[in-house]
């Protein structure tokens, strides 16, 4: 029995005596985990029926970690102790700004496209077209170097069951100046809507048209389309451009400054301008048939 109490008076480090036994000099055990060792304030707990309390021992010089020697591991050679995140200068408003870029992305600036004053917004809204209105907001313009010239817009119906479709027909001409020229056709119910619509249909078929140094044809040539037919001849410094109608477009948008042009069949805006892109892929440059035919350019004319 006794040594029962015993082990379990040392697993709860605490001393179990009567209070009569209880003298001036009690029995100590302290840890130490670092240099200096900890010290524990002596606790009473309440009385029981034996007369018994329970004391934690305590001393400033215990003799089990008294020859203890805090020896810690030497840093390796170059180490450089990290800095607090308090210590330096503080950071500027632009570095702060900076490096938040690099992680999210740019930053929002508080200010919108339209302004930050609400009559400013609902103005430009207004003249743009938006959603105040009841309109729809315009699209802007593709900027991908090339022009755009309106060659015709007609109105054209499609009988159904239920009646007449009513849609707009717009032929467009795109070009560079610098040799690139596309004819493209689309309808649609409004105008502007078929305008935008033809400029792609132009885009996806662009034409390459062979010039000299003289900004003109090299050579003569003829196509047609259809019931239209087309005549194209190349002309001498400054003489122009001297054609009509979808013609004189075409060749003004490939950056055409001296040819002669004549519409010979039907005076239909589209066939003609396309009969105007099937001469144009009839040219070669003399370059190319010399290359063909193996000899150089100067026997060309021999």
């Amino acid at each position: 029995m006794a040594t029962t109490s015993a082990l379990s008076s040392l697993s709860s480090l605490s001393l179990h005596t009567p209070t009569s036994r209880l003298t001036s000099s009690r029995p100590t055990i302290s840890f130490s985990f670092l240099k200096r060792p900890t010290t524990l304030t002596p606790l009473k707990a309440a009385s029981s029926s034996d007369q018994s309390e329970t004391i934690f021992f305590e001393d400033q010089n215990p003799e089990i970690t008294a020859n203890a020697v805090f020896d810690p591991p030497s840093p390796p050679e170059g180490f450089v102790p990290a800095p607090y995140f308090d210590e330096g200068a503080d950071e500027t408003e632009a570095e702060i700004a900076t490096a938040y870029e690099e992680l999210y992305g740019p930053a929002y600036s508080g200010e919108s496209m339209l302004g930050k004053d609400v009559n400013v917004m609902d103005s430009k809204m207004k003249k743009g077209g938006g959603g105040i209105g009841g309109q729809k907001p315009k699209k802007e313009k593709i900027r991908d170097g090339f022009e755009e010239r309106v060659v015709q817009v007609r109105r054209v119906t499609k009988v159904v069951k239920g009646g007449k479709q009513l849609k707009f027909r717009a032929i467009v001409v795109v070009g560079d100046k610098q040799g690139n020229v596309g004819v493209g056709c689309a309808k649609a119910k409004e105008v502007v809507a078929a305008v935008q619509k033809s400029a792609i249909d132009a885009r996806r078929n662009i034409v390459q048209v062979p010039m000299t140094k003289y900004l003109t044809f090299p050579h003569r040539s003829e196509g047609d389309y259809g019931a239209a037919k087309v005549m194209l001849r190349p002309a001498s410094p400054g003489t122009g451009v001297i054609a009509g109608g979808a013609v004189r477009i075409v060749l003004e948008m490939a950056g055409v400054e001296n040819a002669l042009g004549k519409q010979l069949g039907s005076n239909n805006a589209l066939n003609n301008a396309r009969a105007t892109l099937a001469a144009v892929q009839q040219m070669r440059q003399f370059k190319d048939v010399a290359l063909e035919r193996g000899i150089p350019m100067e026997e060309l004319w021999k």
